[in-house]
């Protein structure tokens, strides 16, 4: 891996976004979870909790690889709050709107891991950029899946 600091400490942010971002999907994961109603009830509520199973998953996976690196992950709702590229949930949303959200979530984070992708490669760091395919790749499949859904 690269010895650069400046590109280091990018690698670490760009993690860091990612932690943040996965922890602040998660919890409008719950919330989406515990308040989604109408006629697809069952099968959003269901999917809804993979999806912050998946998320938590991630944050887990993230930090760790943090650490790894020499970083330091964040760990409070303010510093995720101060991070994160996603915005939380407002209530009140429809299923529809759950979803359309969720859908413009998905596409950020993808377009995001990419440009993680491209710093870890240039680092030399090869399992950071494997661990942000892998994730792109979830990613990827749920703004199709999502996307289809809302037609």
């Amino acid at each position: 891996m690269s010895t650069d600091l400046k590109t280091q400490t990018e690698l670490h942010a760009v993690l860091n976004r990612q932690t943040a971002n996965w922890t602040l999907l998660g919890i409008k994961l719950h919330h989406y979870h515990w308040f989604v109603t109408g006629t697809d009830f069952f099968t959003l509520h269901s999917q809804f909790e993979e999806y912050y199973n998946e998320a938590a998953g991630y944050v887990d996976e993230l930090a760790e690889r943090l650490l790894a690196i020499g970083g330091k992950p964040a760990s409070t709702m303010k510093e995720y709050l101060a991070l994160s590229s996603l915005q939380e949930a407002t209530g009140g949303e429809s299923a529809k709107e759950m979803v359309a959200a969720l859908a413009k979530d998905y596409a950020l984070l993808a377009e995001e891991l990419s440009a993680g992708i491209n710093l870890a490669e240039a680092s030399g760091d090869q399992p950071t950029g494997d661990l942000f395919i892998g994730i792109r790749t979830n990613v990827e499949k749920h703004v199709w899946m999502l996307n289809a859904y809302l037609g």
